[in-house]
């Protein structure tokens, strides 16, 4: 937020909330950005793994691979960016993310796209880690939660037209398009923020906690793949590396994970929260466009459109969450949102199966879809306004690395539920879509896996509401203008 409380209506405030607006302009285009990078693949992974028939293994690395890499360097990013300058990390996101895309368009194998999706994170992890700062900054206090509707509502729409995106072009101009469509639009990002985000002062040169982000990432590594091969060797030496961790950043003066962090009631389990919304939520495009093609046999495109109720639900959602944002405490938007998306994972669960009206599951994404945005919006609001400015920085990194650990574990844990319930021969058929041409015996036991894996989400989505029910104590009060 802007360092001196304006009094609404006074010149200086209106200046600042025009500032504010062409920033916000700015962070919702990198939401766009990535957003649509990350669901228009969800909906047309089956066509990348037809392509290079890639193994299951490969097939869900070329998920993880960008979320692993843009998790572990969150918090990193976001601690460059008080060395270097936020706006700066912020536009070479831009240029790393657009750079990327291109070079995935080229790709001439499954191996190169995993590497050069692992570039493509890095870049997204510069525009995360400072997209909410240089916002929060911007908007006057009284606003924040107006504009943090109208950002996140940003990425509801990419996550929109993502899907139908995504499918159109996986059916007409073929996948290598669906990383080419970045380019253009990461070049109007790049130009536009740097002609709109103004330089700010840069931070104390503080040491960059080094190790912490290696075990970070050492750790995460072993636990996806773990999940995903169900190996217990990796998954042992994940378990092993927490308490390491914990170790470590006791003992750095600017650790990777602020353990400080979790002694207030509000943060912690606001940020639990967090956490297992992204868990419950994230995979859920993913899972539904496999539901589509892999169980009902259709294509790219209707998948597509098969999934749109989940975005459109956050994209209505988040503005008006926002807007009630100034009648309404964060806290009961949070915990309302946490409802509706266990309500909608209810519906999910209970309508698993080959015949189901698509209105039905219209209706479950829906639900869920709303519940994510009102919650995302909420739980936002509620972390970044009660901080004081010089704690940003790293709350923010410290948020969205437990949420992006949260959408990492989500992919993971979803396609291995999902594909443990047929046999190692058919799991590449599930992730190229062709299972229901193959065996109708297969596709039941498939519809198992569906219903299992609606029902780990919903358990988390109802143990991300009662962490949400927890976070009622602000740590620190802020105060806000006087009309």
């Amino acid at each position: 937020m802007i360092d001196v409380p304006l009094r609404p209506g006074s010149p200086e405030h209106a200046d600042a909330l025009r500032y504010a607006w062409r920033v916000c302009s700015v962070t919702g285009l990198g939401l766009v950005l990535i957003g649509i990078g990350a669901s228009t693949l969800n909906v047309a992974l089956p066509e990348v793994v037809r392509h290079f028939d890639a193994s299951p293994l490969a097939s869900s690395w070329i998920l993880l691979a960008y979320l692993l890499v843009s998790t572990a360097t969150l918090v990193f990013f976001g601690r460059v960016a008080d060395l270097v300058g936020r706006r700066e990390v912020y536009l070479l996101g831009f240029a790393l993310f657009t750079g990327a895309s291109l070079l995935a368009g080229l790709a001439p194998s499954a191996g190169i796209l995993i590497a050069v999706r692992a570039v493509q994170g890095l870049g997204a992890a510069m525009i995360l880690a400072n997209g909410t700062v240089i916002i929060t900054a911007a908007f006057p206090p009284d606003r924040l939660s107006q504009g943090m509707g109208v950002y996140i509502g940003t990425l509801s729409v990419a996550q929109l037209a993502g899907p139908t995106v995504g499918g159109l072009i996986a059916d007409t101009l073929g996948w290598r398009w669906i990383f080419w469509i970045n380019v253009p639009a990461g070049i109007v990002a790049l130009v536009w923020g740097a002609l709109t985000l103004r330089k700010v002062p840069r931070g104390r040169r503080e040491p960059v906690d080094v190790l912490g982000n290696l075990i970070v990432f050492a750790a995460l590594s072993a636990a996806l793949i773990a999940i995903s091969q169900g190996d217990l060797l990796p998954g042992l030496a994940a378990v092993v590396l927490v308490p390491v961790l914990v170790l470590v950043e006791r003992r750095v003066r600017n650790p990777v994970i602020a353990l400080s962090l979790f002694g207030g009631r509000m943060l912690a389990f606001a940020n639990l929260a967090s956490f297992c919304n992204a868990l419950a939520r994230a995979s859920l495009i993913l899972l539904t466009g496999l539901y589509f093609q892999a169980a009902r046999g259709v294509d790219a495109l209707t998948a597509g459109l098969g999934v749109l109720p989940l975005p459109i639900g956050m994209a209505l959602a988040s503005p008006v969450v926002g807007a009630l944002g100034r009648r309404v405490s964060a806290y009961t938007l949070s915990l309302a949102g946490c409802a509706l998306s266990a309500a909608g994972l209810l519906v999910l669960v209970l309508s698993a199966g080959t015949a189901t009206p698509y209105w039905v599951i219209g209706a479950g994404l829906f639900l869920a879809g709303c519940g994510s945005g009102a919650f995302l919006t909420g739980n936002t609001t509620q972390v970044m306004s009660t901080l004081p400015l010089g704690s940003l920085g790293v709350v923010n990194g410290f948020r969205l690395t437990i949420m992006n650990v949260g959408i990492v574990l989500s992919v993971a844990t979803t396609l291995s539920v999902l594909t443990g319930s047929v046999t190692p021969e058919l799991r590449g058929q599930v992730y190229a879509g062709t299972l229901s041409a193959l065996s109708p015996v297969a596709v039941q036991q498939l519809m198992t896996g569906f219903q299992q894996t609606y029902l780990v989400l919903l358990g988390v989505a109802v143990l991300g509401a009662l962490c949400a029910a927890m976070a009622s104590t602000p740590d620190i009060s802020r105060p806000t203008p006087k009309a």
